[in-house]
């Protein structure tokens, strides 16, 4: 099989996705990897390292997918690369089918195959997902407090406190594996937390894990009463292959201290606030109503290598799995198997049959 690596073209993504590791594996097992050229600078990976592994670098982003069974990305495929899909190919990479309806009719009517990173799921841990939500709950706290900061519109504190000074207030919507690092991360500071979750186990795994914070059954009702004290506010948020549900109304934004920081992690999948639109990297935040609005979809691509390699690590096994199988690895691996959301333009997958 030939396994196509193109550079992503999505602003400020400097992920690739694959290492040299991997690109050794699949040339081992009689394939062959065309990765474009500098993909993986950003990542801290050379051209000759993937070279000395056994691919072939090709300055070409549409030669990749006119020439490739098997495309592996970071990110969903953007309108440039729309007409570049083809019902010859799997696409496996994150999609985010929810929040981009225009991308979801154009793969269905391109007959692509695509399986998705964010959908892979094995005895109830969606396995690629995981450590990106990881990385991404880790750095919504550190983006809260710099845009806290007077200089960018926030109130001018710092959350862990000083002597003398208490310490700001967190309040976490989700507590999944993004409103769990990000509650690490807030409480291991000295931060003042309170975490919202809907799953009972998870309530008491929270309350365990954090001991001297608020953790609460969410309600609008309390969610309301919590924002109205909060320094920083993480939109934490995931139901595979939906739409989180709206839990801050524009409204809301009225009874918040301005100066607030929303970090809505959730935009990837459309948002937890009504007010909360996609930002990138370099114009990551904008203020509406005096409260700050920190919305990148793509959180982990700002610390790139961690980011990549994180990835890889997990998704290694499905590339040698659909290099081996192609689409009949579904019927031996059930991650690969509860990823397949369009298989040759129809939508397959249960989960986004509810959306779509």
């Amino acid at each position: 099989m030939i396994i196509g690596i193109p550079k992503e073209i999505k602003e400020e993504e400097y992920r690739v996705g694959i290492t040299p590791k991997t690109v050794k594996k699949l040339v081992k097992k009689g394939h062959k990897v065309i990765i474009e050229k500098d993909a993986g600078t950003g990542a801290g990976i050379k051209n000759e390292d993937y070279e000395k592994a056994g691919a072939e670098i090709v300055d070409n982003h549409s030669y990749i997918f006119e020439n490739s069974d098997l495309i592996v990305k970071v990110k969903e495929p953007l309108p440039s690369e729309y007409n570049l899909l083809s019902d010859k190919q799997i696409i496996f990479t994150f999609f985010h089918f929810s929040s981009n309806i225009e991308m979801t009719k154009k793969l269905i009517e391109r007959k692509t195959t695509c399986i998705a990173y964010e959908l892979v799921e094995e005895k109830g841990i969606l396995v690629i997902l995981k450590p990106m939500s990881e990385i991404a709950g880790k750095l919504s706290i550190q983006e809260g407090m710099k845009y806290l900061e007077k200089e960018y519109g926030g109130k001018g504190i710092l959350i862990s406190g000083v002597d003398g000074v208490k310490g700001g207030r967190v309040v976490i919507l989700g507590g999944g594996t993004v409103g769990y690092n990000a509650g690490k991360i807030a409480y291991s500071i000295g931060a003042e937390i309170t975490i919202f979750e809907i799953n009972e186990e998870r309530i008491k795994f929270l309350k365990k894990e954090f001991p001297k914070s608020k953790i609460l059954y969410s309600t609008l009702y309390d969610i309301k009463k919590e924002i109205k004290k909060a320094d920083i506010v993480i939109g934490a948020v995931l139901i595979p292959g939906r739409r989180p549900p709206i839990l801050i109304r524009r409204d809301d934004l009225k009874i918040m201290e301005e100066g607030t920081v929303i970090v809505d992690v959730s935009i990837d999948e459309g948002g937890i606030a009504e007010t909360s639109k996609p930002t990138t990297h370099k114009n990551p935040i904008y203020i509406y109503d005096g409260i700050v609005h920190y919305c990148v979809p793509n959180i982990p691509g700002i610390v790139p290598k961690t980011s990549t390699y994180a990835l890889c690590n997990v998704t290694e096994r499905y590339i040698l799995q659909l290099a081996d199988k192609g689409i009949k690895s579904i019927e031996y691996s059930e991650g690969l198997k509860t990823g397949l959301a369009i298989r040759n333009g129809e939508i397959v997958n249960p989960k986004l049959k509810l959306t779509f």
